[in-house]
């Protein structure tokens, strides 16, 4: 398909004057709009309005211009139809054969922060009208929709005079997934708010369910080598996560394993403040923490952190909540990680950090918006084979006023903060999972066991491997026990405390065997099942 007349109307100016000249070079005329038509008139190009066209004026501040007849006639027509030429002849309708449109910026005005009357005009109607129909239709019509596609046209053009069916329908494929994206983004923040313009916390479960996701990049593999792998974001979330965070150092790119861990890592930190609670550091290795701690600074938090299981840790991600000191850089770089993630770092720590090449630097820019965690993006997906498991984000926080004390005895003040620190943790763990915790530091982590009991055991021993004693902690798990035997396991290393959700049909003989054992035990009411 060579083409003879061209419809540019873009949001995004960026290379349109060059390429329109090369157009008019190459023997296109050039039909336009508004601002499209009055940019390319001041840098010499001749353009015919699009109202010269219909022979109707733009209406309604723009909104209508395009919507007419001889524009769709144009685009849709079938060239080797006999009836549409014939229509076509009848009703003075002129092929259009090259569309070049991109859409109204309605999500850079969401971004932005602009009221919803002006939200709401930024809504395009007449662009994705016509790219669709270019892109149905693509049999005899090319749709440029995306500017780095523009040199690839010429190119074609002055190669081979035409523009191939190969590229046409690539432009296509471009076109429509463009218009599926852009409808999604209008969909998301529909649902975000109310008729009257107020978020909207808890988001309905819409069926169908329309969501879209902008590419970060491509990834050298998935989880394993022969798997490919890409990275993508929500358009609209900007709280601090990997997604959002900037690499600021590293030769290798992030690879799949490395941003899920990055992910899990970041968010177990941010279950504490550290105005208030202190530095917290976890170290992650295959999607479960090894080692967690808080501290009265980065390179307390580490080092607490670090004796958990300092052979796990190797090769692993690490996490803060807080600017990463100069003190703790000197430590990290001693040994390999892979990752390393936090809001801030001091700019000495930051070149200490960067002395070694393979170690990839995140910054999180901060703790700006975490004040609204979940308000952009609500939801956990989950793939299945064949469909999408879709659930609110566990965002629940422990409530101190609705702890419930079971036992005869209560938790001291020291096994209080203990058993709050160990929920927080444990929530992150894959379950079946326990954390033993003393001194805010997960001084046991058992992961993954497909009974609770063994969790307990695994541990137990590995804190034993470690040489770390357990005589005074307490444990966390991340559901009820459903036997006494955990509580058995935990008294025998030394265990004086319990957290737990509760609501097992045998919680009476779990209370029974803490009672027995002179042990707290406090039920929360949450349970934090992660698979």
């Amino acid at each position: 398909m060579r083409p003879t007349r061209a419809l540019i109307s873009v949001s995004n100016k960026e290379g349109i004057v060059e390429f329109a000249r090369e157009l008019l070079s190459l023997g296109v005329e050039i039909i336009s709009t508004g601002g499209t038509a009055k940019l390319l008139r001041e840098n010499g190009i001749p353009v015919k309005e699009i109202s010269e066209l219909t022979g109707f004026p733009e209406i309604m501040e723009g909104r209508v211009k395009t919507l007419h007849p001889k524009v769709h006639g144009g685009i849709l027509s079938k060239r080797d139809n006999p009836q549409h030429k014939k229509e076509m002849e009848e009703l003075g309708i002129e092929p259009i054969d090259l569309l070049v449109v991109n859409l109204y910026p309605f999500k850079e005005t969401v971004k932005r922060g602009a009221d919803l009357e002006e939200i709401v005009e930024n809504i395009d109607i007449g662009g994705p009208t016509m790219v669709r129909a270019a892109a149905k239709n693509y049999k005899f019509v090319a749709v440029v929709t995306d500017p780095e596609d523009y040199e690839k046209i010429i190119g074609e053009l002055k190669e081979t005079g035409k523009i191939s069916l190969k590229t046409r329908f690539y432009l296509a494929r471009k076109a429509f997934n463009l218009t599926a994206h852009y409808d999604a983004l209008i969909a998301e923040f529909l649902y975000s708010i109310d008729e009257e313009g107020n978020p909207v916390y808890e988001r309905e479960m819409r069926n169908p369910l329309t969501i879209t996701f902008k590419k970060v990049q491509d990834l050298r593999y998935g989880e394993n080598p022969h798997q490919r792998g890409a990275f993508y974001r929500e358009v609209f979330s900007d709280e601090p996560s990997v997604s959002t965070a900037e690499k600021v150092h590293g030769e290798k790119e992030l690879s799949f394993n490395n941003i899920y861990d990055l992910d899990g890592a970041l968010n177990l930190v941010l279950e504490f403040d550290p105005e208030s609670e202190g530095t917290a550091c976890a170290i992650i290795k295959h999607a479960n923490p090894c080692g967690v701690a808080l501290g009265k600074s980065p390179e307390e938090a580490y080092e607490k952190a670090l004796k958990v299981d300092p052979l796990s840790a190797f090769g692993g991600i690490i996490a803060f909540n807080s600017r990463v000191s100069t003190e703790a850089a000197k430590l990290i770089v001693e040994r390999f990680y892979e990752c390393i993630i936090a809001p801030e770092f001091e700019e000495e720590a930051l070149e200490i950090l960067k002395t070694k090449k393979n170690l990839r630097v995140l910054t999180t820019k901060g703790l700006s918006g975490l004040e609204n965690r979940g308000e952009k993006s609500p939801f956990d997906y989950r793939r299945v084979v064949g469909g999408l498991l879709v659930q609110d984000r566990d965002l629940l926080t422990l409530d101190p006023e609705k702890l419930k004390v079971v036992t005869h005895r209560e938790p001291t003040e020291e096994e209080w903060q203990d058993l709050i620190f160990a929920f927080k943790v444990v929530k992150w763990v894959k379950s079946n999972s326990v954390v033993y915790a003393k001194d805010r530091v997960a001084v046991g982590i058992g992961v993954g066991q497909t009974s609770r009991v063994d969790s307990a055991r695994c541990a137990a021993e590995k804190a034993k491997m470690m040489g770390l004693d357990l005589s005074g902690s307490v444990l966390a798990s991340e559901a009820f026990f459903p036997f006494r035997d955990s509580i058995d396991e935990a008294a025998k290393v030394g265990v004086t405390a319990v957290i737990q959700p509760g609501g097992s049909i045998r919680d009476k003989e779990v209370i029974e065997a803490a009672n027995e054992h002179g042990m707290a035990m406090v039920f929360t009411g949450i349970r934090h099942f992660r698979h």
